[in-house]
Parts: C-alpha cells; sequence; structure tokens
C-alpha cells in the first residue's frame, strides 16, 4: 500500500549512526510517529557519543523487542573505507518469528463505522488534495495490476499481513505498526503520493537502491476493484485511532474511530460484478489461489493461506464389520506460492521430471519438452531464462489464434504473461520464462518495445535456441526429427520470410528428403557427399516423394550419379530460391558455394558441349514443326524445343525464368494471385517414336494430327508435373479417338 502505511522489508526507517547522532526525523523524514518514538527513545541510552557496533544498538533497543505484535531484524553494513555505520532496521508486521503472509478464510469483525454526511468530530468531508480529478489518469496508468490489486495490493509485496472476509462486499487487510491522523492525511489523502520516492530521497546518499516494485502497487488502485475504502488506524504509542474512508470519486472522510491495538485496517469493499467484470473472484478461496500463483509465484516471502479441506477418520480398532469410513473437515495453513523460481536453480540441481512437471503444470501441456534451455546471463543483459521446445505443435499454432511470447518477470514478479518481443517469429513454438532484473515493474507494454535491454535479451536468447536446436540435431538425430515434423514448417518460413534475412542463421537446421538415401538430411550432409564434378544442389518440388522420384529430369539426374532433395511442403522451394547458394569448399579446400538447382527449370549443368550442340541443331532444325505445335497450344508455351533433360519420356514441361511450375501452383492457391503463371517450355525427347510421328505428319502437310497430338502431349506433361489438365473431356476424347 506504500512505506508510510505498511512498514516492512527493505521499505523501513534508516538510522544513521555517525559521530554524533542526528535526529531520527532529519535522517528518516518518512518514519511514521508511532516509530520514531520507538527508536528516539532507544538513542536516548548514549546520545553523544558514537555506537562503535551495530550490537550496541541492539542492546539499546532490546527492550521494544519483546512487543507481542512488532517484530524487529536488524542488518548491520560496514564499508572498512566508511567511517559511519548504517543500522537498517526492518519492522514485520507479524507475531514473533512470524515470516509468512497470512491469509485466513471466515468471519472478521467490522471496525469502526462510516458517515456518509460528517464526521464524527462534525467536519465535513475533505477533498483530495493534488486534483482529485486527475483519478481516471491514474486509474488508466494501473490497469496492468488490475487483478492483483484488491486482494494482494498489500499481500505481494509485503513480509506479513493477515486478510480476512465479512462477506461478499469487504475483504480486511490488517497491518499492526499504524498511522496518526496527519500520517494518514499525508499519505492516503494524496493521489500521487509516492512511498517509493519519499523513500528514494531519503536514501539520497545511497547508490544501487533498487525500489521498484518494493512498494507494491498505488494505494488509490485499491478503487479498480472496490467501491469504498476504509482504513482504520492507530499509530504505535499513540492513544488515538482514526478512521479514513472514501468512495474513490468524491474526495474522503477523515475521523476518530475505536480500536484497541496499534496497527491498519484496511477494507476494501468490492465493488458487484457486472458483464464483463467478475469481482466475486477477489472473494473466492479459489480465485484468491489462482491470483496468488499467477502474479506472486515466484515472490521470495512465503503467502499463506487457511484452507478447508477433508480427510478420513481414523478407523477404530477393532473395526466393526459394517464400518463405513467417515471424513472430516479441517483447516489447513497452506504455503500458495512457490517462492524459489526453478529458473534461478542450477540445472544439476532440478531433475528432468522436475523441469518437465513445472513445463507441463504451468503451460497446460500432456506431453513432456522435447528440449529444456537453462541460460544465466550477466554483463550487459542480466537475465534468468528456462524455455522449453515442445515435442507437438499446439492445435492452434498455424491459426492467427495462436500466440507466441515468454513469460516476462521482474525481479520474480510478473509483469507480461506472454511478451512477444523475447522471441522471432521462426522460434515462436518456444515457451517459458525470462526473469529479468534490468526491468522495471512499472514499466508499459509501448515502453517494452523500445527497450534496450528487451532487445539485448531477445537477440541472446536467439542465439541460444538456435544453439539448442543444433545440439540437438548433432546429438539426438531421432529426437530432432520429431521436432522437425512438428515445426520444421515454421523454421523454413523463417529463412524465407524478411526476405531471406534470417537464412544464414536458420539453414543448418533445415532437413530436406533425399532421394538417393532415403532419408530426411541437412544442407551440409548433402554437400559433404556431393561429388567434385557436381554444379549444383539438385531439388524437385511437388506434392509426394514417390512422384517426384519418378519425374523425367530427376531420374535423368540420379542417372548421373547424383542426389535429389524432394521438396513436399509449399515453403520448400521459397526458401531454397531465397537462399540461392550454400556453402561449399572447392577442390583445393577454398571457400565457395554452390547454387540450388531445380530439375525442371533451366540448364541442369549435365549435358557435354556435343549434346548442346545437337540439341539445338535439332531444335533449328525442326523450327517449322515447334512453330505450328506453339500455334496449336495457343499461348500456353512460350517455346517448343528439343530437349536435353529427358531420357525414356516422350515429353515434359520446364520453366523459363525464376517463377518455377510449382511456385506457380503454390501462389496460384494466394487470393489476389490470379494470372500468376510461369513461362512454360513444352520440351520434347528427339530420340523417342512420338517425335518421329510428329515429323512425319509436318512433312505431310496433316495440320489436324500436329494440333491433336500437340494437345495430347501438353495434357500429359501436365500431369508429368502436376498440373490440372485444363479440358479433361476433350483429353479423353483424344485418347479413345486413337484407340479405334
Amino acid at each position: 500500500v506504500g512505506s508510510e502505511m505498511c512498514i516492512r522489508d527493505r521499505s523501513i526507517a534508516i538510522m544513521q549512526i555517525s559521530e554524533k547522532p542526528k535526529p531520527l526525523a532529519e535522517i528518516a523524514p518518512n518514519t511514521p510517529a508511532g516509530l520514531r518514538q520507538i527508536t528516539e527513545k532507544a538513542m536516548e541510552k548514549d546520545p553523544d557519543k558514537r555506537y562503535q557496533s551495530a550490537q550496541e544498538m541492539l542492546d539499546a533497543i532490546e527492550e521494544f523487542k519483546r512487543n507481542p505484535s512488532i517484530r524487529f531484524e536488524y542488518e548491520y553494513r560496514n564499508a572498512e573505507d566508511n567511517p559511519e555505520r548504517n543500522i537498517n532496521r526492518v519492522v514485520n508486521s507479524a507475531k514473533p518469528g512470524a515470516k509468512a503472509a497470512n491469509i485466513r478464510t471466515g468471519d472478521a469483525r467490522r471496525v469502526g463505522t462510516a458517515n456518509p454526511g460528517r464526521s464524527k468530530s462534525g467536519k465535513k468531508k475533505k477533498k483530495a488534495s493534488k486534483g482529485f480529478s486527475l483519478f481516471p489518469i491514474f486509474f488508466g496508468m494501473a490497469v496492468a495490476f488490475v487483478i492483483g490489486a484488491a486482494i494482494l495490493i498489500y499481500l505481494i509485496f509485503t513480509n506479513s499481513s493477515n486478510l480476512l472476509f465479512s462477506n461478499r462486499a469487504d475483504v480486511q487487510i490488517i497491518s499492526f505498526v499504524g498511522m496518526t491522523k496527519d500520517e494518514l492525511e499525508s499519505n492516503l489523502g494524496t493521489i500521487a503520493k509516492s512511498g517509493s520516492l519519499g523513500f528514494k530521497q531519503a536514501m539520497e546518499k545511497k547508490e544501487d537502491i533498487d525500489i521498484i516494485g518494493q512498494f507494491g502497487v498505488g494505494f488509490y488502485s485499491a478503487f479498480m476493484v472496490a467501491d469504498k475504502v476504509t482504513v482504520i488506524s492507530k499509530a504505535y504509542g499513540s492513544d488515538e485511532a482514526w478512521q479514513w474512508e472514501s468512495s474513490g470519486a468524491d474526495g474522503y472522510e477523515l475521523e476518530p474511530a475505536e480500536k484497541e491495538t496499534a496497527g491498519t485496517d484496511i477494507i476494501l469493499h468490492i465493488k458487484p460484478d457486472t458483464e464483463t467484470d467478475n469481482y466475486d473472484n477477489f472473494l473466492d478461496e479459489y480465485g484468491i489461489v489462482a491470483i496468488v500463483k499467477k502474479y506472486s509465484d515466484y515472490v521470495r516471502y512465503p503467502i499463506q493461506m487457511e484452507r478447508e479441506k477433508s480427510r478420513q477418520k481414523p478407523e477404530p480398532d477393532p473395526k466393526p464389520d459394517d464400518y463405513k469410513p467417515e471424513w472430516e473437515t479441517y483447516t489447513e495453513l497452506e504455503t500458495l506460492n512457490s517462492m524459489v523460481p526453478i529458473w534461478k536453480k542450477q540445472k544439476s540441481e532440478v531433475t528432468d521430471e522436475e523441469y518437465a512437471n513445472f513445463y507441463k503444470d504451468k503451460f497446460s501441456d500432456y506431453a513432456d519438452p522435447a528440449r529444456v534451455i537453462v541460460s544465466r546471463t550477466e554483463g550487459t543483459a542480466n537475465y534468468n531464462a528456462l524455455l522449453f521446445v515442445p515435442s507437438h505443435r499446439p492445435y492452434d499454432f498455424y491459426t492467427k489464434d495462436y500466440e507466441k511470447g515468454l513469460a516476462l518477470y521482474a525481479s520474480g514478479v510478473l509483469i507480461m504473461e506472454k511478451c512477444a518481443d523475447l522471441l522471432p517469429d521462426y522460434f515462436s513454438f518456444v515457451k517459458g520464462i525470462v526473469d529479468s532484473q534490468d526491468l522495471s515493474l512499472n514499466i508499459s507494454r509501448e515502453m517494452l518495445q523500445k527497450d534496450n535491454q528487451l532487445k539485448l535479451i531477445h537477440n541472446a536468447l536467439e542465439k541460444k535456441i538456435k544453439n539448442e536446436l543444433h545440439a540437438m540435431l548433432a546429438n539426438d538425430r531421432e529426437k530432432y526429427e520429431s521436432f522437425w515434423k512438428e515445426f520444421g514448417r515454421q523454421l523454413k518460413f523463417g529463412a524465407y520470410s524478411d526476405y531471406g534475412m534470417h537464412a544464414e542463421l536458420l539453414r543448418d537446421l533445415l532437413l530436406f528428403w533425399s532421394a538417393k538415401e532415403q532419408k530426411m538430411v541437412t544442407l551440409q550432409e548433402y554437400v559433404d557427399k556431393m561429388p567434385a564434378e557436381q554444379k549444383y544442389i539438385y531439388f524437385a518440388a511437388g506434392d509426394s516423394t514417390d512422384r517426384l522420384a519418378k519425374l523425367p529430369a530427376a531420374e535423368l539426374v540420379m542417372d548421373k550419379g547424383y542426389d535429389v532433395l524432394l521438396l513436399t511442403e509449399d515453403v520448400d522451394e521459397f526458401c531454397l530460391q531465397i537462399m540461392r547458394t550454400y556453402p561449399r569448399k572447392d577442390a583445393e579446400g577454398k571457400d565457395g558455394t554452390v547454387e540450388f538447382k531445380n530439375v525442371n527449370s533451366g540448364d541442369l549443368g549435365l549435358e557435354t558441349e556435343d549434346e548442346k550442340k545437337a540439341a539445338e541443331e535439332a531444335t533449328t532444325a525442326n523450327k517449322a514443326l515447334f512453330d505450328a505445335m506453339k500455334d496449336a497450344l495457343d499461348g500456353k508455351v512460350k517455346e517448343v524445343k528439343v530437349s536435353t533433360r529427358l531420357k525414356d519420356h516422350p515429353v515434359c514441361l520446364s520453366a523459363d525464368g525464376p517463377l518455377s511450375i510449382e511456385m506457380e501452383k503454390v501462389l496460384s492457391k494466394q487470393p489476389g494471385s490470379e494470372g500468376v503463371k510461369s513461362d512454360k517450355v513444352l520440351e520434347l525427347n528427339a530420340n523417342h517414336p512420338v517425335f518421329a510421328v510428329l515429323k512425319a505428319a509436318q512433312e505431310s502437310g496433316d495440320t489436324d494430327k500436329i494440333n491433336k497430338y500437340s494437345a495430347l502431349l501438353y495434357a500429359q506433361a501436365q500431369l508429368i508435373e502436376g498440373l490440372p489438365v485444363d479440358d479433361p473431356t476433350a483429353y479423353a476424347e483424344a485418347v479413345c479417338s486413337l484407340m479405334k
């Protein structure tokens, strides 16, 4: 709720003891008056001399440690080169020895009364200072804390407190230090009152003080879930108690109240439910447990709650024959939060089973992760990361509903459930947690996008994930291939996207089917087995590996002793085309590159110069026939020529230009891509009997036969390439006419 309101760990009065002690009010002006009275009385024991040790100061205030509702802890700091000695005095609102924040459900007494008109002293309502009309702005800025604002406003960051329930409208939070009337007005009557700022100003001589997150969320964020807040406080050492009450919209009331013991009661009157907001969740036992687990699971103090459970009563001895088990209800104090984050433990301290159980529980998966990645970095970016590579893809992974991102924590406190900026899109399947000490709790989504620390963490995680996947590929091939079946497409999309910007990073993680080895291989494995005379990395793209392996051009390449990569996913060819080349050392061991070549596009580099010359001469000699066939196909092909890529087949289609036939098939399925066509070339086998029939028809002037055979051969070439026939009925009739 604020440092001036609840005194707790690392936010309490700091006493600086020098040669001549200064008044505590000057050293720590934000210290509540009741606490100052205690410490100043202790200092009266020896006001003129410098305390020689922390123990002397501890002895001076030993008598005050016996108070049953206040516990003191001291931390002594001393630097050899600094003559000043500092004592941190920490007051915890709990009974002696208590360490936990206690949550109790049940009946709670109502403390004090509220008068909506005038206070008991007859004074009218006071307006909140510093412009209470600014509340809507503050409300909007505090939206990020909406879930925890009501129940955990005090609980999450405090060392101990009690939370009680009286009915559906009230939540009561109790502390044991208390405030005076002036402190209530100062701390609660000002919307923008900053406990963090006051503490920082009091400690302006200190360096490297981390105050963000040490004071909880702002007090006025309570009105995000409460329509009225009542604060009843009695300062330690004071005989008066005061009640502060406000509805958050029109000032506040401050009036005398009755309270037996020192401390502060904070009563939140929870809002009624609406169509969009379920405020009852803040009064439900399971709702509170879920909130604590989600937002405060890794706060380093135990948060405990008295929960109602059932158990079987002991069986009687002897047990009657007709005995039926009896059950009883009991209340047990249960620790809700884990406290020590698993990602802050050394990997050697955590078993694989513990990692797997954490992953399945945290990310609601039924299967163990394929890979656990633990990363700790100190330097330009300080963070701990625990990442998981799932063993299967989520059902919505390739849909627009899938949301990538890692859970982002700042010093153990969740500030964003899914921070997309921590992961590149091609690693969007990775799940996990990042905890950084360099990020502030009050950072917004817009600020995160511009935060340099976040970019450093992003780059470090990108390299770490890539290296871990490569290690899995090298050391556990079977597991990697299982991973590839689930997420390989995403890596190929990553290599292709952004104009191939990430292709170099991802290329060694890619797998493709080898026609020669009949298994998945990496590009490096393909290159390592290339014969010295092989000029290209050959590939064929289509619907299935069986059909691709039977392509005429693929058969020709394999007859030469070269391997062919068979690509069956729509992104495959785009991925290789954007990469263009892959590293390869030449015969002398010098670094070089080798290009990718589609077996159905352009010159394959397989024929000799004599074979090329013979094909060109045959094309020139049969120009009249090829022109007639091109006219018969009416613009369906760019050219008809003699092929150098056919061995036994009569005909095939190839593409002239950067757009292959398979790429045309993929693009034609996309909206708005109508009219995207590749430049097709109809290639004929000059050594096949069909070519002799065509030449004879040309020589005899049989135009009808040329037209019919041209349509038949083009349709056959379409079928070989996996393209649909333009007119299936006409094709069937043409085939039947040849059978007569």
